[in-house]
Formats: C-alpha cells, structure tokens, sequence
C-alpha cells in the first residue's frame, strides 16, 4: 500500500511540473499567432487582398495539438547552392543545411532544412532557418501549394519542430507574389491537422 501510495504521488508531482510547460507552451503559441494576425490587419502591410482587410480578425487554424509538436533529431549535411522553383519565374538562392528526421503519427518522417543566401546575409535573418513543406491535407483544407515552418540557428541534435506554427507563403492569399514551393523531398505522406488552415475554399 506503502508503495502504490509513493508512485500516485510521484506520478501526480511529475503531471503538476508538466502542466507548466504545456501552459507556457500554449501561451507561446498565442504569442506567436497574435503577432501574425496584427500583420495581417495591418493596412499597409497585409497581403490580403484589399476588400478582405477591413473584416478581418484572425486566420482560420486547427485546434492546438500537443500531438504535432514533435522532438526532432537534426543531421547537418550542407548542400550546394540552387535555385529553389517559386510561383513565379524567380528562383531565390538557397541551400540545405541539414535533415530533421522524427516520428509523427507512428510513422518515421524526414524534412530538409533550408538557408536563403540573400536573406542570410541581412543580420536580422542571419540565423533564419526555412522549412517548406506539403502533406495530405494540401488542398482540402489547407493551401493547395505547401506550408512553412520557420526555425532559427544554428541547430542542435535535438530540435522542436511544432506544426502547429505551420503558416501560409503570401500566395494563398492572393495578390502578385512569387512564392517558394516546397521541394519534393520534403512531402509528408501523412495529414498535418495542425498549423493555419486555407484562406477560402
């Protein structure tokens, strides 16, 4: 009795120091999203269209899913420079840094992580990371052309990847933008219900 009686209350310490950390998590995730909706009503600097600003409030998401936050192992492998093919006939300069291997849904998955030259050289993104990606969900309730998930260097071993920061390029929005597709290698064969959903159907 002694016994089962110590495990309840180790088990009950170790969910009261968890909670912490999923709230500070949550809290981090509103942040984060707050932050992208005031850019979006900003007048001057929103891409939506025009006509859409005035009525707009937030960006349509999927609920938050601890499930979708996931501990990734990252392999730094840097590759050549190349072109990465965008919605337009420019094609921005980047290169691959490393690989993000990690388990979702079961399944063991790999995203390839990527530095723009250009914007590299700005010491406002000289650590800023690019992972594009697309998955099941890509034009049925997300965007049709792929998310992205922004991460910051240098990269660790082990690095979060959390889905539920996936956002929209500009393009989904509308409007005369040349936006990077996601690469093949980094499609996700599996459904990302997680992150911002699509502008409109």
């Amino acid at each position: 009795m002694r016994t089962l009686f110590l495990f309840v209350l180790i088990a009950l310490g170790l969910q009261a120091l968890a909670q912490p950390d999923e709230k500070a998590w949550r809290a981090e995730l509103t942040t984060y999203w707050f932050k992208i909706d005031s850019a979006f009503r900003d007048t001057l600097h929103s891409p939506l269209p025009a006509p859409e600003r005035k009525a707009f409030k937030a960006l349509e998401r999927y609920p938050i899913d601890l499930a979708y936050r996931v501990e990734a192992q990252f392999e730094s492998n840097e590759g050549p420079v190349f072109g990465m093919k965008t919605t337009s006939e420019r094609e921005p300069k980047y290169r691959s840094v490393g690989t993000l291997r990690f388990v979702l849904q079961g399944k063991e998955e790999q995203l390839i992580v990527y530095k723009n030259i250009d914007l590299s050289r700005l010491d406002e993104y000289r650590n800023y990371l690019f992972v594009p990606f697309t998955d099941l969900t890509n034009g049925e309730t997300t965007y049709g052309g792929g998310r992205y998930i922004d991460l910051e260097g240098p990269l660790g071993g082990t690095v979060t990847l959390d889905f539920n920061k996936a956002y929209n390029p500009y393009c989904a929005y509308g409007g005369l933008y040349s936006c990077p597709i996601p690469p093949e290698e980094n499609h996700l064969e599996l459904r990302v219900e997680a992150g911002v959903l699509k502008f409109h159907d």
